[in-house]
């Protein structure tokens, strides 16, 4: 793996450094899926990769349901 820096909003590097390791491996893992799909076809729109990678997951066994509870605080 390499290490890119991405500027956000404060409030958001605030609630990833507070996040638990795993939460952090989980937004990882949404942004490796995300961003090559964006960089590769930046005249779709966000909606549109968005849609695709939602269909793809789905099709590769990733329900709302494990979405969400990968999502969720570890509390």
């Amino acid at each position: 793996m390499a290490t890119i820096e991405i500027e956000v909003s404060p409030d958001v590097a605030s609630a990833y450094a507070s996040a638990s390791k795993e939460t952090q491996k989980k937004v990882q893992i949404l942004l490796n899926t995300w961003l090559p799909e964006l960089i590769t076809a930046p005249h779709r729109s966000l909606q549109e990769v968005m849609d695709q990678v939602s269909d793809e997951a789905e099709a590769h066994g990733l329900t709302d349901e494990i979405l969400e509870s990968l999502l969720r605080d570890d509390d």
